[in-house]
């Protein structure tokens, strides 16, 4: 078998799931409740975020933050401030693709 398949978690649960980490890409699944979202952090590469279900709320650098539902994809830039969370009773699903991988 020459592909390599890779399964996502299912259901409501709070996830973060590194998907693949290698020296290409970064794929990250994750699964945020009402008031669940990450650490306020920099983006280490470019990040593409698409929302697959629910609303993303999302402040980047020092905008008020914006709101993105499902079938969205964002863009953002490496070295931007991140702070991502779901603000809303509907569970939140996105996928994150780093590209290039960080080299840290």
């Amino acid at each position: 078998m020459i592909e390599k398949t890779f399964n996502l978690s299912k259901g409501n649960e709070k996830a973060v799931e590194k998907v693949i980490f290698d020296e290409n890409i970064h794929y990250l699944h994750m699964v945020f409740n009402e008031n669940e979202g990450l650490p306020e952090h920099y983006s280490n590469s470019n990040v593409y975020m698409t929302v697959i279900r629910g609303v993303l709320s999302i402040a980047l650098d020092e905008q008020e933050a914006h709101e993105y539902s499902y079938n969205t994809l964002l863009k953002i830039p490496e070295g931007t401030k991140m702070n991502v969370k779901n603000l809303h009773k509907e569970t939140l699903e996105i996928i994150v693709v780093k590209a290039p991988a960080p080299k840290a």
